[in-house]
């Protein structure tokens, strides 16, 4: 237990047989359950995690492999369902310092926050540690999720070692929440329509230990980043049309329609251009007050997002 509270791992695992033993072991003392998801591995992780001489220890299995979120989801649910207060995340290829539980889980044990993340880029350390092409794609998709979440406090979006409060994890609907690798950005989109407090919570990042990532940054930035552009929308009007109106949904709809207009005329007019047609002066003036405008529209809506969620940290 921790402040009193129950405290339960979740441990997403899939083909991590030669460090999941690892993991758990390193698995603090305050913990009371271990529940380790096999997402449909096709080595022996689930007999290896098995095996560890731990009695915390509970293995789930999925009959097919769904996705690192889906198996964080199924091991909430478990942690739910036997009324853990505090259900965290610590993934199966021992790249969490398990000294830095304690420090996560327990804001959210006092009640402080709803939902507590590790942030790996506070420190110099990340930038020498973490491969760079990770850390640079890390770098897009963590500006990306503020737009998308409305939390701009939040940076790192891409670590999964967080904390979550029984309330909140029954409040939200975990069935819509993506199930691959987007999963702690759309988590974050999902939290902040439900108002929950969140904050970053400062972490060593591990790497060189053994793990063997299959992420390839080419395809999961894009495929993220279109992810967040659909979350984006999805909670503007969530939260600020169909559960409280908010004035910023038409600066955010100005800003975008002026900002579309003035690229789109400013390209034909270039065309135009470089085919030998003539340009008025004042086109060029009306191309430059779009995008003007629009800039401005966006920037005021942002403001206006940022200061309807400053409390929730």
């Amino acid at each position: 237990m921790l402040a009193g509270k129950t405290v339960a791992v979740v441990v997403p695992a899939y083909d991590e047989e030669a460090l999941v033993a690892t993991t758990i072991r390193g698995v603090p003392e305050f913990v009371d359950r271990i529940i380790v998801v096999d997402d449909a591995s096709q080595d022996g992780t689930a007999a290896v995690a098995r095996a560890v001489a731990d009695s915390r220890v509970e293995v789930v299995s999925h009959e097919r492999n769904s996705g690192v979120g889906a198996a964080i989801v199924t091991g909430y649910r478990r942690a739910v369902s036997e009324g853990i207060d505090v259900a965290c995340v610590m993934a199966a290829d021992n790249q969490m310092d398990p000294n830095d539980l304690e420090r996560i889980a327990l804001p959210v044990a006092r009640g402080e926050l709803d939902y507590a993340k590790a942030n790996r880029l506070i420190s110099g350390e990340a930038w020498r540690v973490i491969p760079r092409s990770r850390y640079l794609g890390n770098a897009v998709l963590s500006f990306l999720t503020k737009i998308a979440s409305g939390y701009w406090h939040v940076a790192d979006s891409q670590s999964g070692y967080t904390a979550a409060s029984r309330e909140i994890l029954e409040q939200l609907y975990l069935d819509r929440v993506y199930p691959g690798y987007g999963f702690p950005n759309d988590m974050l989109v999902h939290l902040n329509v439900w108002n929950a407090r969140v904050r970053d919570v400062p972490s060593r990042p591990v790497y060189g230990g053994g793990e063997r990532s299959g992420i390839k940054i080419r395809r999961v930035v894009p495929r993220i980043s279109w992810l967040l552009v659909k979350g984006f929308f999805w909670r503007m009007r969530e939260k600020y049309v169909i559960r409280d109106f908010h004035p910023l949904v038409f600066f955010y709809a100005f800003g975008f329609l002026m900002t579309v207009l003035g690229l789109g005329l400013g390209i034909a007019e270039v065309v135009l251009r470089i085919m030998g047609n003539a340009v008025s002066v004042g086109t060029v003036v009306l191309v430059a007050l779009l995008l003007i405008f629009g800039s401005q529209f966006t920037l005021f809506a942002m403001w206006f997002d940022m200061e309807s969620n400053k409390d929730l940290r």
